[in-house]
């Protein structure tokens, strides 16, 4: 490797990773912010978020990597342009092609890992991270008692207390409901005083009532409905013990591993083979059922026609209707069966087509996540060839103009990625058109910024187009 390309590459490598690692904290503070109330007030413990915010970050890899790629060759680029460095080593016979060269063949790297990332280790993260979410998510609240509240934190039990001391522990007139045989309020204990204290490992919370009374209705026996057995027993002192559940219980990740999110190519492409098999075999069950349902419509019973009678209401009904020949009584339930078969067909023909069109959006989501797999690597080459080009004809680096640049190019790129895929998955265009089209626009584009950097071509000189407009108007005068 020439000194040249070891300048270029260690100029390079360290805003490619200071730029990724910033984007992905953006990525990672924006989740923290939508999933805040998801994660505060649980008690969960430091090693669960520290496990979260690791699988949430792997996630946000195909939409980080991108972006570091485009502002590090931008920042590089336009670096060496704002020292003439570029200038000097142009001026020494080193065309920009050669000092680009080492940048392709990394970013070509960078691309295979790309899809090695995307195929082989962001399903597993996705598959741990959108598990854990989901139980961080149903897990319940931390237990806090609020003085005046129904607190339905202990499961079969409902606490209310009226006041707390100022020690944390004493606590003033408590009601506690227990439904723990779910037969509703039939038992109650209340007391005027008592101590709630957690026992050292925090795994149950003990009460010490005082001068309080049991309630129960009896309610096990028999003609408990006449006698109303109630029982009523008064102490001067007992303890209640609860336990806490602290833990965040874990659902089987195997529930999970049927979405197209955990999947690589090979079990995409099974999937979506077996859908297509599905789909098949539904449609035609459908159409059999569709014909066998409207035949049995057109079905007559000759024997029951033939003995209906004549009525005189001529002027609405042809003589040779089914109907004329019924009686007023019997025509009016004819007539309300078959608009309630009608009524049923049509139903079973929305419930079928909106079946159907759910298992042909599934296809088409399988499809969409097949080419995602393509499109990460295929960006982060196309983006370094819209940013390289870009860099070195404005000739600008740090975190200013660059930042800005790329930015409006990042979300562009981004907008056309995200109309693509969703009018994939709509069906308004196909799903190769729809998860390409932002490498179809966006590699002409870098096509043209190499041409035009590699040509010394004044892109952004403004003093060109002056001159350019001002020929036009002697022309036009």
């Amino acid at each position: 490797m020439k000194k040249v390309d070891l300048f270029i590459l260690k100029t390079y490598i360290g805003p490619l990773i200071m730029t990724f690692f910033i984007a992905l904290f953006i990525l990672l503070m924006q989740f923290l912010w939508l999933y805040l109330d998801d994660l505060v007030g649980k008690g969960l413990e430091v090693k669960v978020l520290v496990e979260l915010l690791f699988y949430a970050s792997s996630t946000f890899v195909p939409m980080a990597l991108p972006l570091a790629i485009l502002l590090s060759s931008l920042m590089t680029f336009g670096n060496l342009g704002e020292h003439y460095e570029l200038v000097a080593l142009k001026s020494s016979g080193i065309s920009l092609k050669r000092l680009m060269r080492p940048l392709v063949i990394l970013s070509v790297l960078i691309s295979i890992a790309a899809f090695l990332f995307s195929d082989f280790i962001l399903p597993v993260a996705n598959l741990k991270f959108r598990s854990l979410l989901y139980d961080v998510q149903h897990q319940k609240l931390a237990f806090k008692i609020k003085e005046g509240i129904f607190n339905r934190d202990l499961g079969d039990y409902i606490l209310r207390i009226g006041s707390r001391e100022t020690d944390g522990a004493g606590i003033n007139q408590v009601m506690i409901y227990d439904h723990s045989q779910k037969y509703g309020n039939t038992k109650l204990t209340t007391a005027q005083s008592g101590l709630m204290e957690q026992t050292p490992n925090g795994s149950a919370i003990l009460f010490t009532l005082y001068n309080g009374v049991n309630y129960e209705e009896k309610i096990d026996q028999q003609n408990f409905r006449i006698t109303r057995p109630f029982q009523r027993v008064e102490f001067q002192e007992e303890q209640i013990r609860f336990s806490l559940d602290n833990g965040l219980s874990r659902t089987d990740e195997n529930l999970f591993k049927s979405s197209y999110h955990m999947m690589n190519l090979a079990q995409l492409s099974t999937s979506k083979d077996s859908l297509e098999r599905d789909l098949i075999r539904k449609k035609e069950y459908f159409s059999l059922g569709l014909q066998n349902r409207l035949t049995q419509y057109q079905k007559l019973d000759s024997a029951r026609v033939s003995s209906f009678k004549a009525l005189v209401d001529t002027n609405k009904l042809a003589y040779n209707s089914l109907l004329f020949h019924m009686e007023m009584k019997t025509r009016k339930k004819a007539i309300e069966k078959a608009l309630e078969a009608t009524r049923n067909a049509k139903e079973n023909v929305v419930n079928q087509k909106k079946d159907l069109d759910n298992r042909i959006e599934q296809i088409r989501k399988h499809s969409v996540a097949y080419h995602k797999k393509f499109t990460l690597s295929f960006a982060c080459l196309i983006l370094f060839f819209v940013g390289a080009p870009l860099g070195a004809i404005i000739r600008k680096g740090g975190l200013g103009l660059p930042v800005v640049m790329s930015t409006m190019f990042f979300v562009l790129y981004h907008v056309l990625s995200m109309i693509g895929e969703r009018s994939a998955v709509a069906g308004s265009i196909s799903v190769f058109s729809g998860m390409w089209i932002a490498s179809f626009v966006f590699l002409p584009l870098g096509v043209f910024l190499t041409l035009k950097a590699t040509s010394d071509a004044p892109l952004f000189d403004t003093e060109t187009y002056k001159r350019f407009f001002e020929k036009i108007q002697k022309l036009l005068s």
